[in-house]
């Protein structure tokens, strides 16, 4: 009896935990919170450096690497969806708790952790210095003589605004400034590209290589790799945004979830193929790595634009740094055993918003810190072993084939998911798919084998976790 009351006490608690993180704390989101959410966490600073990517791509590889980039980022965006409730009775509400399932918990953390923290604190340090390069732009047109400003003030000015939003609850508190996010996103980008088709092509456009040397044209292409690697990496928050979708066995949070995903990749495409299409079209390897700045008049509409990219990134700031959030919070409640309190929030959120400005204001190299954070968090993955996960050591022995075809095809989602040259992996996963199921065609007793697996899994869970709620 003493064990029950305890067991129910460490549930109580974990539950609220659970209700107190701001991650899972509220699941009350409609489909169309995961559209703009997914193009508020896309959409942004990638978008602006797409014309200088091209440049160093090159029509060809270029126009090649941007199409298969949106076609396997969106195909593996949908197996995060499909894989948020893979298991039944349990909902992997983080993008590590996916990957611990795969790994096992310790080397799961170790693995995947370390490489979303950094894109999460990466995307924030980037547009903690995007957000201040747009205010001085903004500042700069509407005052053309007034004294300049270093930018160091007006990251802190973009910061000061951060330290004020960052102090909301969770994801669905931030909705009403990721819609408008969204929306910003969609307009700016609306310009970019409209202002430049109007002003055509330029005298002298040149689409060569702006390098002169084979050396010098091969960095500058894996700068553009990166760039367009950073442009696509919202996949480290899906998880967490289809958190916040209520789901029950009679309607899984996968069916809303997707709606939300694939609108939202439609206006990505929007949004990314015009803008670096027409802006390489337009000013060929002269484009900056903002193509805002190469855009000079009306200085009205760049003055707007570059007011929206502002309005635009203090929301991607937040959806990002919200699972930074649930992160740190979660290891001071769970592991240093702090109490769960606004000043705990208050403190741990406040430092973290200190600390990108700090790190921005000391690195504002736009282009370089894209480059960079996209290739380290991205390239990495490439190199993981192809290791399966034996966490589930009760299955029977006749039952390994399919568990271990289940668990590789987790382990290559993992693994490659956020890298735009994993088409070979993707691969990879379709074929362990069609190989389960044309197996299941062959044989009639796979049919009972995969339901005592998901019986097996099911049971397991329950034992292991018999106060998880949905």
């Amino acid at each position: 009896m003493a064990y029950n009351e305890s067991r129910n006490d460490a549930a109580a608690k974990e539950k609220a935990i659970d209700d107190w993180l701001p991650i899972t704390s509220s699941r009350k989101a409609k489909w169309w919170y995961s559209t703009f959410h997914n193009v508020t966490a896309m959409v942004g600073a990638g978008v602006l450096s797409l014309p200088y990517a091209m440049a160093q791509l090159g029509w060809g590889p270029g126009i090649a690497i941007l199409v298969l980039s949106w076609v396997i980022t969106l195909y593996t965006l949908w197996q995060m969806v499909e894989m948020h409730e893979m298991v039944p009775g349990k909902r992997f509400d983080r993008y590590h708790e996916l990957g611990q399932h795969v790994f096992g918990d310790k080397l799961g953390l170790w693995i995947v952790v370390p490489q979303q923290l950094i894109v999460q604190v990466g995307v924030n340090i980037v547009y903690m210095v995007t957000g201040g390069k747009s205010l001085k732009k903004f500042h700069d047109v509407v005052c053309p003589n007034c004294k300049d400003i270093r930018l160091t003030y007006f990251i802190m000015i973009f910061a000061s605004v951060q330290m004020i939003l960052a102090h909301l609850p969770n994801l669905n508190s931030i909705s009403v400034i990721s819609l408008a996010a969204a929306v910003m996103s969609l307009s700016y980008s609306t310009i970019a590209w409209a202002s430049t088709l109007n002003k055509g092509v330029q005298p002298d456009v040149d689409y060569s290589y702006k390098a002169r040397t084979r050396t010098g044209a091969f960095f500058d292409f894996i700068t553009a790799l990166g760039d367009v690697a950073f442009a696509y990496a919202g996949h480290n928050v899906v998880l967490e945004i289809q958190a916040t979708i209520p789901s029950s066995p009679e309607k899984p949070s996968k069916k809303p979830m997707w709606r939300g995903a694939f609108l939202a990749y439609l206006v990505v495409a929007f949004c990314y193929f015009p803008v670096a299409l027409i802006g390489y079209w337009c000013y060929g390897n002269s484009v900056d790595d903002n193509i805002l700045i190469s855009l000079q008049k009306p200085s009205w509409l760049i003055a707007a634009a570059n007011m929206f990219v502002v309005i635009h990134v203090i929301g991607s700031y937040q959806i990002y740094a919200i699972a930074v959030f649930d992160l740190l919070e979660t290891a001071l409640v769970k592991k240093l055993h702090f109490s769960p309190s606004f000043m705990l929030r208050f403190v741990t959120r406040t430092v973290y918003v200190g600390l990108t400005m700090f790190v921005g204001i000391c690195i504002p190299f736009f282009n370089g810190l894209l480059s960079f954070f996209g290739g380290f968090a991205f390239a990495p993955t490439t190199y993981f072993p192809r290791t399966t996960n034996s966490s589930h050591e009760h299955l029977a022995k006749s039952d390994y084939r399919a568990g271990q075809i289940r668990r590789e095809g987790l382990s290559y989602c993992i693994s490659y998911n956020l890298k735009p040259s994993s088409i070979v992996s993707s691969w990879e996963i379709y074929y362990l798919n069609r190989q389960l199921y044309e197996s299941t065609d062959q044989n009639g007793e796979m049919d009972g084998l995969l339901l005592r697996l998901q019986n097996e899994l099911k049971e397991a869970v329950v034992k292991e976790e018999p106060n998880l709620h949905i």
